[in-house]
């Protein structure tokens, strides 16, 4: 069943997430575009199995971007999502995406980015294309840097990606 994030405990999150990611997880340049911040509530979820036990959560986060003038665009970052190995290949991960997806249609459709496997996000409208001038504040892969902009946003084309504390 899906629920809010906080239908789950922290510990309980945090041993699925080591499960899901390896327990160096926390060293990846995904926390350094979250840090100091909370999820948004409204937009993160967990899945909990008929024991009620946790079997997979999303998480989406107040990100920013701001460009080489200084101007700060607001974005949302997807991710983690993760499904308890045990779970995995069971649709799991789509009902998440749904869910975060259907959340951010309900606050106006921000733009979402995340670091994911473009192979399978793209199904959910995320692509690469125009992300190629940003930086972060860690390493990763620009194929992997992934923006959905439904609600066609104006985003600049380069500029350094970052928390939200003003949320």
């Amino acid at each position: 069943m899906l629920w809010p994030l906080d239908a789950s405990n922290s510990s309980e999150i945090d041993a699925l997430l080591d499960a899901a990611f390896g327990t160096d997880r926390r060293g990846r340049t995904a926390y350094m575009l979250r840090k100091d911040v909370e999820a948004i509530p409204s937009m993160s979820f967990c899945l909990l199995d008929d024991a009620d036990t946790l079997i997979g959560s999303i998480q989406c986060w107040p990100v920013k971007i701001t460009d080489d003038t200084g101007e700060e665009y607001a974005m949302i970052l997807v991710g983690p999502v993760a499904v308890a190995p045990a779970h995995q290949g069971e649709g799991l991960g789509h009902i998440l995406m749904n869910a975060a997806l259907n959340a951010a249609l309900m606050e106006g459709n921000p733009p979402l980015i995340m670091i994911g496997d473009p192979e399978y996000y793209t199904r959910f409208g995320f692509r690469a294309a125009e992300t190629g001038g940003w930086q972060l504040p860690g390493p990763w892969e620009a194929s992997r840097l992934l923006l959905r902009n439904e609600g066609d946003y104006p985003l600049p084309l380069s500029g350094m990606l970052g928390p939200d504390i003003s949320n």
